[in-house]
């Protein structure tokens, strides 16, 4: 039985390698003719969308996608939607606004002008969610919120402020658990199956498509939150991102990451201090 199991194994690893080449191909031709490089994204996480894109447009292999985008960009738009997209919502993982009321909003309060950088945006949530935090915290009036994303028609999506009706209920529950201090329902209008979120909210965000694979820096800001990106980076493309954010960073600024994280055993782990381990908030020192 051996014999036959070993066999299987080997077919499986020549697959799984024939597999990596047509992906690796595939990211070769996207950066090459549309100038988005996704070249030192996880694999693993790639794989899982990239085959999806495939079924979706009903094609048998990797390299049939790889065909198709390069001949038509509305595919190309598809495969981008599903490479950039990740899951997102209203005050995810209240602790972390909790956190941040308690230990970064004091410091702005030193400040006569704060500026933010929320980087991989989506479509938004994050960034309307700040939004009201900082405003609860006597803070928004005085900052500028710079939401980007690699994904155009995420950005443009966020930029309008509508949201599915049906997702108000575990939004409003997350912003409760979040230290929320008015009712919910206040920030939106709802109206048929979706919800519009207060202009207000947003007329100090400046929208903008940023690459963290390719862009550099563009300014320098208070608080950079970039959670829940990283994990689709490798590790080489982590310590390039990292390297951005620490020169994006003024002296005592604060880095906000996803709570699957973290700073520890990267580069610039000596450069910042923990203000909070479970909220994965740091501050620079050097």
């Amino acid at each position: 039985m051996a014999v036959p199991l070993e066999r299987e194994a080997l077919a499986a690893n020549a697959q799984l390698e024939l597999e990596n080449i047509e992906l690796g191909l595939l990211l070769e031709a996207v950066y090459r003719q549309y100038g988005y490089d996704f070249r030192e994204y996880a694999f693993s996480s790639l794989r899982r969308r990239v085959w999806r894109r495939v079924h979706e447009e009903q094609l048998g292999s990797i390299t049939g996608l790889t065909d198709r985008l390069l001949h038509d960009p509305a595919c190309m738009a598809r495969l981008l939607s599903d490479l950039s997209i990740s899951v997102t919502a209203m005050f995810r993982d209240p602790g972390f606004y909790v956190g941040f009321a308690e230990h970064v909003a004091p410091q702005l309060q030193t400040y006569p002008f704060t500026r933010i950088w929320v980087a991989g945006c989506s479509t938004g949530e994050e960034v309307y969610s700040l939004a009201i935090l900082l405003n609860e915290n006597d803070l928004y009036d005085r900052t500028r919120i710079y939401a980007t994303d690699i994904n155009q028609l995420a950005v443009d999506q966020a930029r309008q402020g509508v949201y599915p009706l049906d997702r108000m209920q575990e939004y409003t529950e997350n912003y409760i658990k979040a230290g929320g201090k008015r009712s919910f329902s206040e920030y939106y209008v709802a109206g048929y199956d979706g919800v519009l979120f207060d202009p207000g909210l947003s007329e100090n965000v400046v929208w903008a498509q940023h690459n963290l694979a390719q862009d550099g820096s563009f300014n320098e800001f208070q608080v950079i939150l970039c959670r829940n990106v990283l994990i689709y980076f490798d590790k080489a493309l982590q310590n390039r991102v990292q390297g951005l954010f620490y020169e994006s960073l003024g002296r005592f600024g604060t880095l906000c990451l996803g709570n699957k994280e973290s700073m520890r055993f990267s580069a610039y782990e000596d450069s910042y201090e923990v203000v909070d381990a479970e909220a994965r908030i740091y501050r620079r020192l050097k």
